[in-house]
């Protein structure tokens, strides 16, 4: 089994159970076509499952650039997720009794052989761990060590069409279970959406779990996406159906705010929000402020996907 651990504000901040596995044992991923060898390139670790969590911060798992992942206690009680609440430090306590099980996904739109997923199917898929950058639109940042396997594993279960170009993903609306969705000022259900060449891409991670456990309700359980160079909005919680389209998809914060939230929401310390600055974050845990890194640091990875794109009119 394969386990990588990938490559380097104005408003409220951030997210020690004991913490994890004994990651002193590091391989380097063997290089699986061009996106491998970037990762590969990048000093990405893998680790095994099973061992016992430490509680000290020197042996929590770290990103390629040498940082810490936060502790679990961070990053399962600091969360943005309106469907419970806007308030972040509430959302564990509201998301504790949130049904996860049985869980299904529906995949399709433009593809040749649609499919209806269950959770045992989705684990069937090989999991691995990696350890991401997290970096809200907000200016807040964490370090997680997320379970999942990559998405272009289940596309090419169902065989994308020609003609799709993008890829839409929903997430659940549970009236009786999540009480933000009360709100008549938000375009329930949540939607996102990426192309497909993103979506295709290595880093991009179905994710699962999280510490070696299970996803818990308050981080998008029992299936979320993690997509690490592009702010947290992007990577959709408890998604419940992905679609293949021709045409870009409505997203949900563009819709609420075109001109704060645009399509791609790439990491871009160059380009702010209108109502902030996007040049440096903060890192739950520290009191420092840090420099944003472009593409949150995965630029040698990803780049490429965006040669000769103006980042500011494409933001």
């Amino acid at each position: 089994m394969r386990k990588i651990d990938v490559p380097k504000i104005p408003s409220s901040e951030i997210t020690p159970e004991q913490v994890y596995l004994n990651r002193r044992q590091f391989i380097k991923l063997a290089a699986v076509g061009a996106a491998g060898s970037l990762l590969a390139a990048c000093g990405v670790k893998t680790t095994s499952q099973g061992e016992n969590t430490p509680t000290d911060i020197s042996e929590r798992p770290r990103d390629e650039l040498g940082d810490p992942a936060n502790s679990f206690e961070e990053i399962t009680n600091y969360n943005n997720y309106y469907e419970f609440t806007m308030v972040k430090e509430g959302v564990a306590s509201l998301a504790k009794n949130f049904p996860t099980s049985p869980w299904q996904v529906e995949v399709g739109g433009l593809v040749h052989k649609p499919r209806i997923f269950d959770m045992d199917d989705l684990r069937r898929f090989p999991q691995e761990e990696r350890v991401y950058r997290l970096r809200c639109v907000e200016g807040w940042s964490m370090v997680i060590p997320w379970l999942g396997f990559p998405l272009s594993l289940l596309l090419k279960e169902v065989e994308p069409m020609t003609s799709a170009a993008f890829v839409k993903f929903t997430t659940i609306v549970d009236r009786e279970n999540m009480p933000g969705v009360k709100s008549p000022f938000y375009p329930w259900p949540y939607t996102e959406g990426l192309r497909l060449d993103e979506a295709y891409h290595d880093l991009t991670l179905l994710v699962t779990g999280l510490y070696g456990k299970d996803l818990l309700p308050q981080n998008g359980a029992p299936l979320r996406l993690a997509v690490p160079w592009k702010y947290g909005f992007k990577s959709s919680k408890a998604i419940v159906k992905i679609e293949l389209t021709e045409s870009t998809p409505p997203t949900f914060w563009n819709i609420v705010a075109p001109n704060e939230y645009g399509f791609y929401a790439n990491v871009n310390p160059q380009v702010p929000h209108p109502r902030w600055s996007q040049a440096t974050e903060r890192r739950i845990g520290e009191n420092r402020r840090r420099e944003t890194l472009l593409f949150n640091g995965y630029a040698e990875q990803v780049g490429q996907l965006y040669a000769n794109m103006d980042l500011r009119v494409n933001y």
